[in-house]
């Protein structure tokens, strides 16, 4: 495993410790840390989160966040040895969100799909004919002169 992976790791395990333990903001909502990116030179992380709740809790979490920027930063610092300390940008991770509407999506389609129309037809294929046919590869190696 490369060296920038387990620093991410290790900023991710940090970064979610100082929020719920150190950070007394009461913007902060129900936050968790998703994923962290960080450069290969260590000198600059992506660190995702996601929040539980409406959107402008999710605003308000973000301002919180960012607000406490370089305070969080510092103690990452302080916590783990690295010869710089990386600079820190909040993005909110959307992922939750984006498949509770995926599932949201498929449920109404089955619920379409329950629904007998009055005009649909059935078809019947004959499954031994439909895997007949086509070209059939000769097995013999055949040597070239």
């Amino acid at each position: 495993m490369a060296r920038y992976v387990r620093v991410a790791e290790a900023i991710k395990q940090e970064v979610g410790n100082i929020i719920h333990d150190e950070l007394k903001d009461p913007r902060l909502g129900f936050v968790t840390i998703t994923a962290v990116e960080i450069t290969q030179d260590l000198r600059y992380a992506k660190i995702f989160f996601s929040v539980l709740g409406k959107e402008d809790e999710q605003l308000k979490t973000k301002e919180a966040l960012d607000s406490a920027l370089g305070f969080i930063r510092r103690l990452i610092a302080q916590r783990i040895r690295l010869r710089f300390a990386p600079e820190i940008v909040f993005k909110e991770d959307k992922t939750s969100a984006y498949s509770a509407r995926i599932q949201e999506v498929l449920e109404e389609i089955n619920q379409l799909n329950q629904v007998k129309l009055p005009y649909e037809k059935k078809v019947a294929v004959n499954l031994r004919k439909a895997g007949r046919g086509g070209t059939r590869k000769s097995r013999r190696v055949h040597k070239k002169k």
